[in-house]
């Protein structure tokens, strides 16, 4: 059964905290295996990689067999559906038009004393996209990473995807050349975390990873990171639903268990002043999980970490959802804008109850990669500007150095750099021996 609680209750607070401080992953000791991995990939390079993906998929490949062919993409992306290959590009449509709205400006101005400022916006030369293998493998995810990487102007786009056992999903492969992706290697794990950051004989290194992965995958990236730049460390997905008496019962319960059934260690949460409202999308959910296809997964989400909370009001929901932070946050309630307004903290909101949250997985248009275990709280999701570096252009002319050069050396000295009052103090003496 679900957490229970009642804001009205006396230990209320201390039960709360508790559910923010749950550990929702497994925590196996990776890191050293992780370290291990990164080392023999940066020694070996491609013969690394062949034999852990020999090891861990299942699959023996060459060099020259690292990354999909042509041949091999065509004649994969020939077997999806046409229903499917239409949803597919719908929705690489609506990704790229929300994200080209996100392009940022450069801007160049001359302040009053004469001095040029600025910035310009550049994109990173290269990026890899990590997309999950085996049961986990979403196309969606590759329409997410790359489109924004493309609309940033990334010269360069690679995937690594693992086949276990050789098994493909064409869908990706059909993503990734709508996306505009220029290679796809099939090869996973934190030893290809590895090659993308640092590069071998076959695979070229990038400059930023992006993408969700196993406990493998995450410490991988953790440790490559300040080589390469990366996304985020995403943990389980979370969905919270703010609900009044307005909502219909059967789509919130649907709305939770679909992130429930992501992972056994996703978590569900329903925020609602209305107790009648609660036990009736309870009572729908467990009915839910009786037919459900991965009711296995679903219903150990809701069992262990699932909560349900009876607010006094709609504000208190609000202000409990921020101390959350939720990846997913819907807000089923008759004025969803006034109640988004006192919301400060989520990674996506889905406002109203004709907004489903899956509608944001697959075609809403704002991206789907979003900050987990409470980190919307200071970061936030995917966009064009993690493919984008922005560079402060200034330009100093002979008065504005003559009017703030001074100062700069008064605090050059101030901080004992000698060398740093010297640089300027030299063009100051300059202009004088002009006058």
């Amino acid at each position: 059964m679900p957490h229970f609680l009642k804001t009205t209750d006396a230990d209320f607070d201390s039960r709360f905290t508790q559910i923010l401080g749950l550990k929702r992953e497994d925590s196996p000791d990776v890191d050293a295996a992780v370290a291990a991995i990164i080392d023999d990939v940066r020694r070996r390079g491609d013969a690394a990689v062949i034999e852990l993906t020999a090891k861990f998929d299942r699959l023996e490949l060459r060099p020259d067999t690292l990354a999909f062919t042509e041949a091999e993409i065509e004649a994969e992306i020939a077997r999806v559906p046409e229903a499917e290959r239409e949803a597919l590009e719908l929705a690489a449509e609506r990704i790229r038009a929300y994200h080209v709205r996100q392009m940022p400006e450069d801007a160049l101005w001359t302040d009053p004393t004469g001095a040029e400022l600025g910035w310009r916006w550049t994109p990173v030369s290269a990026a890899g996209l990590y997309v999950p293998g085996g049961l986990a493998s979403y196309p969606s995810s590759v329409l997410m990473n790359a489109i924004p990487a493309k609309v940033a102007g990334v010269e360069r786009l690679v995937v690594a995807c693992p086949t276990p056992g050789g098994a493909v999903n064409p869908l990706v492969l059909l993503a990734a050349r709508i996306a505009g992706v220029d290679k796809v290697y099939r090869v996973g794990g934190a030893q290809a975390i590895a090659a993308l950051a640092y590069g071998t004989a076959t695979i070229h290194p990038v400059d930023k990873i992006t993408g969700p992965g196993n406990a493998f995958v995450a410490a991988a990236k953790r440790r490559v990171f300040g080589k390469v730049g990366i996304d985020m460390i995403a943990g389980p997905s979370e969905i919270l639903c703010i609900a009044d008496h307005t909502a219909n019962p059967e789509w919130v319960a649907i709305d939770l268990l679909s992130q429930a059934e992501h992972d056994q260690s996703a978590q569900a949460l329903l925020l609602t002043p209305d107790a009648d409202l609660a036990a009736r999308v309870v009572a729908e959910i467990e009915k839910r999980l009786e037919t459900l296809e991965r009711r296995e997964i679903a219903g150990a989400s809701w069992r262990d970490y699932g909560t349900v909370i009876v607010t006094r009001d709609l504000a208190e929901a609000a202000r409990l959802s921020d101390r959350v932070a939720p990846e997913h946050l819907e807000l089923c309630v008759a004025d969803p804008d006034a109640l988004a307004a006192e919301i400060h903290h989520a990674g996506a909101i889905f406002l109203g109850s004709w907004t489903p949250e899956a509608i944001g997985d697959y075609v809403g248009g704002p991206n789907h990669v979003l900050p987990t275990a409470r980190s919307a709280r200071f970061s936030s999701g995917l966009s064009v500007l993690d493919f984008l570096k922005r560079t402060t252009l200034a330009k100093m002319s002979m008065n504005s150095l003559a009017a703030i050069g001074p100062s700069a050396e008064t605090l050059a000295k101030s901080e004992s750099l000698q060398a740093h009052g010297l640089s300027v103090r030299a063009r100051l003496d300059a202009l004088n021996a002009t006058k």
